[in-house]
C-alpha cells in the first residue's frame, strides 16, 4: 500500500498569513470609513483649522446644517467655519463678477474727460489764433478772458454748479470794452482805459446795448444744450459707479449663509468633496440670496437707456464737437457785428456812460469801410453818409451780404488717428448692451462654471439625485419669498437706499432732458461713417464749401473773403449733412463720350498702329 506525499504546512507562516489579511480588511476598513478627502478639501480650501475635522466619521447630534442620519465627517464647529468661508468666497465672486462692469464705467469717464478736455483745449486754441491773427488789437488783453471763459467750461463739463449762460454773457461783458475801444472808438482807447467807471459801466450795459446782436445769446444756448449732456453723461458714470460699488456692501442674511454652506459644503460632510450642487438648486439658492439685489433692475435698465441716449445726444452727428468748434464763429461773427452797427453802438453808449465828452474835438467813430469787387451787387452806404447819422439801422441787404462770411469749419478725424468722440461713444454704446440686466444675471454668472455641473447626478442639498425636481422661482423680492430653499423677508436697506438714489437721478435726468424718449438709440452712433463724410477729403485737394448764386469778394476793414482765415460757426440746419463740396479743375467724367473725343482717340491709335 502505498501512502501519498502531502505538502508540510510551517505552522508560523500560517499565522504570518492570516495577520496580513487581516491587516488588509482593516485598512480598507479604514480607508473607507475615514475622513481623508475631508480634511484635505477644508485644508486646501482654507476653511478653518485641520485639528476641526474628525479622523473618521461619526454622529453628531448637535449639527444644525449639514443633518444626518448616518456617520458623518462634520461637527458644529466645523459648520460655522463653513459658513464663514462660504459667504467669503460668495462675496469674492459678487466682486469678480462687478469688475468688468465697474472697469467699464470708470474707464470711459476717464476717456470721456479726456475727450472733452481735448476738445475744450482745441477750440480755446482755435478763438485765441483768431483774435491774434484778425482782431490783434484785442489779444493781449482778451485772451485772459478767453482763458476764464474755458475753464469755467471745464469746470461745468466735471460737473461743477456753473451756470453756461452766465459764463457766456460774463465773457462778451469782459471784452465789450475792449472792442468799444479799439476796434469801434480807437480814438478814445486811452481815455476810456484810464477811467474804471467808464470800462464798469460799458460791462454793466452791454446785455441792454447788445452790441453783438443776438451772437451772445445763440452761442449760450446751442453750448448749454450739448454741454449740458456731456456733464450729465459724466454725472451718470459716477452714479453707475455708485450703484456697482454698493454690491459690495451687500448683506447676506443668516438664512442665505445657511443655504450657501448647505449648497456648497454639506456634500463634504458624506465624504462627496467632488460633487457638484444641481442646477436648478443653484439658481433658488443664489436668487434667494440677492433678492435685495434684484430690485435694481427695472430703474438700472432705465439709467442704462438715459446713458444710451445721453451719449448720442452729446456724440451724435459730432454734436459736441461742433458746438466746441463753433465757438470761434460765434465770437467772430460777434465782433463783425460789433464793428458794422458801431454808429449805432456809439450813440447809445454816449447817451448813457457819457463817453462821448471824453473824445477829442471833431473826432467821431467811424463805421467800418466795407467794398465789393463785383459790379453786380449794390454798394452798401459810405463811411461817410454812415457816420453822418450814429443811430441810423443799417439795413438788412447790407449785413445780408456778410454771409458769406461764414465758411464751415470741416470736421473730419485724422487720417492717422481714427479716435474722436463719436467712435468712442460708439465703442462704449457695445459694450454696454452686455449689461443691460446685469442684476438678474448675477446669480446665473455665480452658478456658472464652479458651482454647477451637466453630470446625471447632482447634489440637491440632502443627497445626491438625478435631477432638482422643485420649483425654480424667478427674479424679485416678491417671487422669492416663495423660494423653498432661502428664507427671503424685506429688502436690505443698503440695497433700498441705493435703489432710491437711482430711480431719483433717473427722474432728474428725464426732466432735464423731455426729448430723450423720442431718440433712438442705434439711429446714428450703430453705423459707420456719415453719409457723405468727408473724412478722406483733404483741404488741398479742393474740398470747400459753396453756396448759391454769384461768388462776390467783399473787404471789411481790409479783410477780403478769399484771403480771411475763417473758422466760423456752422450754421446748416442739419449738422450732421456735411458741407457741399466743390471740385475744382476736374473735368467732367463723360467727357469721353462726346464724339470728338472718340474721334481724336481713333486717330492716335492709328498712328501709332502705322508707327509700328
Amino acid at each position: 500500500m502505498s501512502r501519498g506525499k502531502c505538502l508540510r504546512v510551517n505552522p508560523f507562516d500560517s499565522v504570518r498569513f492570516v495577520a496580513l489579511v487581516i491587516f488588509a480588511a482593516n485598512v480598507i476598513d479604514a480607508d473607507k470609513h475615514s475622513c481623508y478627502e475631508v480634511r484635505a478639501a477644508f485644508q486646501q480650501r482654507q476653511v478653518g483649522p485641520l485639528h476641526l475635522v474628525p479622523e473618521k466619521p461619526y454622529k453628531d447630534a448637535d449639527l444644525q446644517i449639514c443633518k444626518h442620519q448616518g456617520p458623518s465627517c462634520c461637527n458644529k464647529k466645523m459648520e460655522e467655519s463653513y459658513q464663514v468661508a462660504v459667504k467669503k468666497e460668495t462675496l469674492q465672486k459678487i466682486e469678480s463678477h462687478t469688475y468688468h462692469l465697474k472697469n467699464l464705467l470708470s474707464a470711459h469717464l476717464d476717456a470721456f474727460q479726456d475727450m472733452f478736455q481735448s476738445l475744450l483745449s482745441f477750440s480755446q486754441g482755435h478763438l485765441g489764433s483768431l483774435l491774434e491773427g484778425t482782431y490783434s488789437s484785442l489779444s493781449g488783453q482778451a485772451l485772459p478772458h478767453v482763458n476764464q471763459l474755458f475753464s469755467s467750461l471745464s469746470l461745468y463739463l466735471r460737473g461743477a454748479n456753473i451756470s453756461i449762460e452766465m459764463t457766456v454773457h460774463r465773457f462778451f461783458n469782459n471784452i465789450f470794452p475792449l472792442v468799444y475801444t479799439r476796434l469801434i472808438n480807437p480814438s478814445i482807447e486811452e481815455s476810456v482805459t484810464a477811467s474804471s467807471t467808464m470800462v464798469d459801466c460799458l460791462r454793466m450795459i452791454r446785455q441792454d446795448v447788445k452790441p453783438f446782436g443776438d451772437h451772445p445769446v445763440v452761442m449760450a444756448r446751442k453750448m448749454a444744450e450739448l454741454l449740458e449732456a456731456g456733464r450729465q453723461l459724466g454725472l451718470a458714470l459716477d452714479k453707475g459707479l455708485e450703484v456697482i460699488n454698493s454690491t459690495e456692501y451687500v448683506d447676506l442674511t443668516r438664512d442665505c449663509v445657511k443655504g450657501l454652506a448647505k449648497m456648497v459644503y454639506c456634500s463634504h460632510c458624506r465624504g462627496l468633496t467632488l460633487i457638484k450642487p444641481c442646477a436648478g438648486y443653484c439658481l433658488n439658492v443664489m436668487r434667494g440670496c440677492l433678492a435685495s439685489m434684484s430690485e435694481l433692475d427695472q430703474p438700472w435698465r432705465i439709467y442704462i437707456s438715459s446713458l444710451e441716449k445721453l451719449t448720442l445726444t452729446m456724440a451724435g452727428h459730432h454734436n459736441l464737437e461742433l458746438a466746441m468748434l463753433g465757438v470761434r464763429g460765434h465770437v467772430d461773427e460777434a465782433l463783425l457785428y460789433a464793428q458794422i452797427h458801431g454808429p449805432l453802438i456809439t450813440a447809445t453808449v454816449d447817451k448813457v456812460c457819457g463817453l462821448s465828452t471824453l473824445e477829442p474835438p471833431g473826432m467821431r467813430p467811424t463805421s467800418p469801410e466795407v467794398t465789393t469787387s463785383t459790379t453786380t451787387s449794390a454798394s452798401p452806404p459810405s463811411s461817410a453818409s454812415s457816420s453822418s447819422s450814429s443811430s441810423q439801422v443799417l439795413p438788412d441787404e447790407w449785413l445780408g451780404k456778410f454771409a458769406h462770411l461764414k465758411s464751415p469749419f470741416p470736421l473730419k478725424p485724422s487720417k492717422n488717428n481714427k479716435s474722436n468722440l463719436r467712435t468712442l461713444s460708439r465703442d462704449f454704446l457695445l459694450l454696454l448692451q452686455r449689461y443691460k440686466s446685469f442684476f438678474t444675471t448675477v446669480p446665473e454668472m455665480l452658478c456658472e462654471g464652479e458651482y454647477v455641473v451637466d453630470d446625471s447626478t447632482c447634489w440637491g442639498g440632502n443627497g445626491v439625485v438625478e435631477s432638482y425636481t422643485g420649483r425654480i422661482i424667478g427674479n424679485g423680492l416678491d417671487a422669492q419669498r416663495q423660494n423653498p430653499e432661502v428664507k427671503v423677508r424685506d429688502m436690505d436697506p443698503i440695497m433700498a437706499e441705493f435703489k432710491k438714489r437711482l430711480e431719483h437721478f433717473n427722474q432728474e435726468t428725464l426732466e432735464k432732458f423731455t426729448n430723450l424718449s423720442e431718440i433712438a438709440v442705434w439711429e446714428e452712433l450703430g453705423s459707420g461713417e456719415e453719409q457723405g463724410s468727408t473724412a478722406d477729403c483733404d483741404d488741398e485737394d479742393g474740398c470747400q464749401s459753396s453756396g448759391d448764386g454769384a461768388e462776390h469778394n467783399y473787404v471789411v476793414n481790409g479783410r477780403t473773403s478769399n484771403g480771411r482765415q475763417h473758422g466760423g460757426d456752422i450754421t446748416q440746419e442739419n449738422p450732421s449733412k456735411p458741407p457741399a463740396v466743390k471740385v475744382v479743375g476736374g473735368s467732367p467724367p463723360t467727357s469721353w463720350q462726346q464724339p470728338q473725343c472718340l474721334a481724336l482717340l481713333f486717330a492716335g491709335l492709328c498712328l501709332k498702329w502705322m508707327l509700328f
